[in-house]
């Protein structure tokens, strides 16, 4: 379908958000970039330029912790920019790995990021570096277009293709799906890789999004059952493989999740996917296109917080979409299948797949890769990476798995480990390795507070209630995110605290460990002293009152301290969307 008949762009410009008038007249996304790069006089580029590089996966971002500071001393903000692979499936080679290691310790801050969407981020890439930083990446073999911005963003899928082959097969179609929904502009090989302009025919640079891209981003997860390591649910379009004696016959197709909102907005809220039907293997990529292309010409363009397409599903319903999606493709979804899941959670430590090769998980708190005086993590993977035969298969919630070590190999991967002092220790707590936090201070701009640098700090105090409790072996999901965009899924954890302002939170709870249920708000607007007092009440009631294997976020709902919530409205059954296909 071509852009000339969508819903909105048959409407002037001027009457939608203006950001649809900056991508259509920035030629397919190139705008002035290239003369705000080379402009040596600030270290930013321009408000619009800004906004069209986040398409090519660039943030540009200063430091508030020196904010006021250099404010105080007529200076402009220390800026610099957040630079994201674009990383289908989450998988990398060793040299890969040491290539985005020299990257991160040439031309960014020393460290790197592991994000919840399975894939790296640099920070503290100053703009003379920009294009050195972006070109060192690309000769790895990666690239980071579409990390950022209004288009299909990483795709994801269940971590370690070399655990099954039906994992080797859901990584491979994450793959192919990302290149095929790639946007075609030149402008990143032209302004950031110095390459020869090529014309485009006319109508041809972006055949899928033409020159206004889409609303919003767009989000695409691919899970295995039993696991839902990669909360499928949470995402604007999901694939969940039906397995049936190790082979994939199809995947049940999940429409309209997503996880952000805004404070104090009650028409925007997180939302879970609904079951939209089941289609077999080789039809999937031309549901995720024309999936994309409804939401691309359906989707809100004149309200950018109404303009992701978990509320194109809400406004329309999924049996609209059932029906554009049948007038597009020819063919109508056949009803979704049976499956389950167990939990959302990673495996740590060592496990074997199914041709005798062994995986180790190491956990990474929060995502950051860095030395410390206490663990020498990213010298540690560095010298891994050295002598791996295998590949590094990241995960969604921010670990790494070094797969495919072969039983010769695994003493010298074993030696390395304790060597750094990296390996999966014993005081990383089972509350530790289900927690997990965004970046937020001091870099991202719409922090309102800290994440990363503070949840470390406060689950060492809820760890010790737990101790005091006999709750320290229990696993509980706990994420921390420093605003309600909800990068870290908070709404999906059994416990939350999203940022409201400096040290407060809105305290959220009762979500499932599975990733089926989203919790609800319980208090608003607290610190770190009525965050220990409530939870201190609510473990105890749990330890004391609990059913046997009875999860926090189940014992929460069961005996009504909670009540559940689903797309921002209250309900008392299972959800729609998972539950109901289960017990099909």
């Amino acid at each position: 379908m071509s852009l000339e008949r969508t819903s909105d762009l048959s409407r002037p410009l001027s009457e939608l958000h203006d950001n649809e008038q900056l991508k259509f007249d920035s030629h397919y996304l190139r705008g002035t970039i290239e003369q705000s790069i080379a402009d040596p006089v600030t270290g930013a580029v321009t408000d619009d330029d800004t906004k069209l590089l986040k398409f090519f996966g660039i943030y540009q971002q200063d430091d508030r912790d020196v904010r006021d500071e250099r404010r105080r001393s007529k200076l402009e903000p220390h800026y610099q920019f957040m630079v994201r692979v674009r990383l289908p499936g989450g998988v990398c080679t060793p040299a890969q790995w040491l290539a985005l290691d020299d990257a991160a310790r040439e031309t960014a801050n020393g460290s790197l990021r592991l994000t919840t969407r399975q894939t790296f981020q640099f920070h503290g890439v100053f703009k003379p570096n920009l294009k050195r930083h972006v070109q060192s990446i690309v000769a790895a073999g990666l690239d980071t277009i579409a990390a950022c911005g209004d288009d299909n963003r990483n795709v994801i899928c269940s971590a370690n293709p070399l655990l099954s082959p039906v994992h080797a097969e859901v990584s491979e179609l994450a793959q192919r799906i990302g290149k095929h929904l790639l946007p075609r502009t030149g402008a990143y090989r032209e302004i950031l890789l110095a390459q020869p302009k090529v014309d485009a025919v006319a109508g041809e640079e972006e055949p899928l999004y033409g020159r206004t891209y889409l609303p919003r981003k767009f989000k695409i997860a691919l899970a295995i059952p039993p696991h839902n390591d990669i909360d499928v649910f949470a995402h604007d379009l999901g694939f969940v493989a039906i397995v049936k004696d190790g082979r994939i016959e199809g995947y049940n197709v999940f429409v309209g999740g997503g996880m952000g909102m805004t404070h104090k907005v009650p028409v925007t809220f997180p939302r879970l996917s609904d079951a939209a039907g089941f289609c077999v293997p080789e039809d999937v990529i031309a549901i995720a296109e024309h999936t994309m292309c409804i939401q691309r010409d359906f989707g809100d363009r004149k309200d950018r917080g109404h303009a992701r397409f978990k509320y194109t599903i809400e406004d329309r319903g999924v049996e609209w979409f059932r029906s554009e999606l049948a007038s597009r493709f020819g063919q109508v979804l056949q009803p979704a299948r049976p499956f389950s899941f167990q939990t959302s959670a990673d495996y740590y430590g060592w496990y074997q797949g199914t041709d005798g090769r062994w995986h180790y998980t190491l956990f990474i708190e929060n995502g950051r890769i860095a030395d410390r005086p206490e663990r020498a993590l990213m010298t540690g993977l560095r010298e891994i990476a050295r002598v791996h035969s295998g590949v590094f298969a990241l995960t969604t919630n921010q670990n790494i798995t070094i797969a495919g070590v072969r039983e010769v190999d695994r003493p010298l991967i074993e030696k390395l480990l304790r060597t750094h002092r990296i390996e999966n220790e014993a005081n990383v707590s089972v509350l530790r390795q289900h927690s997990m936090a965004c970046v937020a201070f001091p870099t991202c701009g719409l922090a309102m507070a800290e994440s990363e640098r503070y949840l470390p700090t406060l689950l060492s105090k809820i760890e010790r209630i737990l101790e005091k409790l006999d709750l320290q072996t229990t696993p509980i999901t706990m994420r921390m995110s420093g605003c309600p965009n909800g990068c870290s899924r908070p709404y999906l954890a059994e416990i939350a605290l999203v940022g409201k302002g400096p040290g407060k939170y809105n305290l959220y709870l009762g979500a499932s460990a599975s990733g089926d249920r989203l919790n609800a708000l319980h208090q608003e607007n607290i610190g770190e002293d009525q965050i220990l007092a409530t939870l201190t009440i609510l473990l105890g009631r749990y330890a004391a009152e609990r059913a046997n294997e009875e999860r926090f976020g189940d014992f929460l709902i069961r005996t009504g301290i909670i009540r559940a919530m689903h797309a921002g409205r209250d309900f008392q059954q299972p959800l729609p969307t998972a539950a109901s296909v289960r017990s099909a």
